[in-house]
This record gives C-alpha cells, sequence and structure tokens, in this order.
C-alpha cells in the first residue's frame, strides 16, 4: 500500500452509492518531533492507520486528517502549531454532525497525537455514534505484539513506535541520527504547566535507536485487528472484517518477525 498520500483520491460519485455507515477521521498534529521526525509525524501515523483499516474492514469511509492539535506543550520548539482544545472540538463535532445530514451516523476519530485530550469528551458526549482509537491501551498492547522494547509512558515522544511506524510507512520523512537520538525524562510530573521543553532539549523522549520498519508494520497489523472489537460495538451493522495484510514496501506480505529470536512467527 502507497502511503505517500494522505488525501482521498474518490469522487462525490464513489461515495454516493452505497453510504458508508460509519467514517474514520485522522486527527493529528503539526509540532516537533525531534530532528529526526517531520512536523507532521502524528497526521502521517493516523492518517496511515486510517487507511489500513479501511482496507481491511471495507465499507468505511476515509476523511481527509485534521492536520492541527493541542500542540501547546511543544510551542518551545519552532514549527509547532496549535489550535485551542475547544476548536478541536468543535471541528471534530461539526464534521460529524455533517456526516450525519449525508447519512453517515457513526464517525470514528483515529487519534495519533495523545495531547487531543478533549477528542475523549467528545466522544464521551456522542451518545454511542463515536469512538475514539487506539486508546493509551491499544498502543501499549500493539507495542508487545510488535515485540517492542519500550512502553508508552517512557517511550512517549518520537521514540521507537513513532520511528518505527515511519520507517515502515513513510522511510523517507525519517532523517538519519535517530540511532543515537535517545532520550529518558520518565518523571515529567509538570509537563502540562511547563511545556515539555523542561524535560528533553531534542523534543525526544524515548528509544528511537530501536526503530524498525518491521515493528511499525506488525503494531499496525495488530491494531488492525483490535479495531474489530470497536466496530462491533459503534455499528453492528457493519460487515465482518476482512483478514487483509498490512505490509507495504519491501516488507509487503512478509510473516511478522520475532525480534527477540530473529524467527519468523506464523
Amino acid at each position: 500500500m502507497d502511503f505517500s498520500d494522505p488525501l482521498p483520491s474518490s469522487t462525490s460519485e464513489d461515495e454516493g452509492a452505497p453510504v458508508s455507515r460509519v467514517a474514520l477521521l485522522p486527527v493529528g498534529s503539526l509540532e516537533q518531533h525531534g530532528p529526526h521526525l517531520p512536523l507532521t509525524t502524528d497526521t502521517v501515523i493516523a492518517s496511515t492507520l486510517a487507511r489500513i483499516l479501511a482496507d481491511a474492514h471495507p465499507g468505511l469511509r476515509v476523511l481527509p486528517p485534521i492536520a492541527f492539535g493541542c500542540s501547546h506543550e511543544h510551542e518551545a520548539w519552532p514549527g509547532t502549531v496549535s489550535v485551542s482544545a475547544p476548536t478541536l472540538y468543535a471541528m471534530a463535532s461539526d464534521i460529524a454532525e455533517s456526516l450525519r445530514r449525508a447519512g453517515t451516523p457513526k464517525l470514528v476519530l483515529v487519534n495519533g497525537h495523545g495531547g487531543n485530550h478533549v477528542l475523549a469528551n467528545l466522544v464521551q458526549a456522542s451518545g454511542g455514534d463515536m469512538a475514539l482509537f487506539p486508546g493509551p491501551h491499544d498502543w501499549e498492547a500493539a507495542r508487545k505484539a510488535a515485540r517492542m522494547s519500550t512502553w508508552n509512558d517512557r517511550d512517549m515522544h518520537a521514540g521507537e513506535l513513532e520511528t518505527s511506524v515511519l520507517l515502515h510507512a513513510r522511510p523517507d520523512l525519517v532523517r538519519p541520527g535517530y540511532e543515537e537520538a535517545d532520550h529518558f525524562a520518565d518523571r515529567r510530573d509538570h509537563m502540562l504547566t511547563a511545556g515539555l521543553a523542561r524535560y528533553t532539549r531534542s523534543g525526544v523522549v524515548g528509544r528511537p535507536s530501536r526503530a524498525t520498519a518491521a515493528e511499525g508494520r506488525d503494531l499496525l497489523a495488530h491494531l488492525v485487528e483490535v479495531f474489530a472489537g470497536y466496530l462491533r460495538v459503534l455499528d453492528p451493522k457493519q460487515p465482518p472484517h476482512q483478514d487483509q495484510r498490512t505490509g507495504q514496501g519491501g516488507d509487503q506480505g512478509q510473516d511478522p518477525v520475532d525480534h527477540r529470536s530473529g524467527q519468523t512467527r506464523r
């Protein structure tokens, strides 16, 4: 699958028959991700995941991403641009209402930025018409499935997880130097007040040196599997999950690899 263009290419006629019951809205951010990943990292990850989910679960509509999020804790670094929580809430809410008027009653917010906390409140108030995916527990389980060596709290920004996903989906966006960019800041008690710059000079918190394209592939594959449960709860009328590969480029169609043993997992 080619992930180079996050914008859907469908026409109005394509979307008209039949009308999808469920839409996927990628939500990212425009914020620093250290010296080795682009400002658009969260948006690229959310868009990539949304496309893979739609490929595996036929009948879902993929929307263009919201490419700005609540990134105020990153504003010490050049290039970061934020919107306020009420603005992000209003944008996602308005999109959901527009979709309902057009005959698509259900919306999944595919969130790539942990700081977009307000999206959880929007889903909470939706009366069962919206879902937020992935949740923190989904990311953690996906790390384990991909045999990553880090966990969410320690590897929270521009680390093993995010670098691995981009090495798989958009290796052209990963700059040299990630192999030596590790930085740990396990106690970030005042990050929301003081910003992330209090805890890291580079903007990295995690272990990008551990990242591999195979880990990114396996992590995304796990998220596709667990998403089926979200879909069943959100819209029981949706067709059942279709098992499809999520590989791309040189590792397309390969079996997942156990990175501890070096053996192929089947």
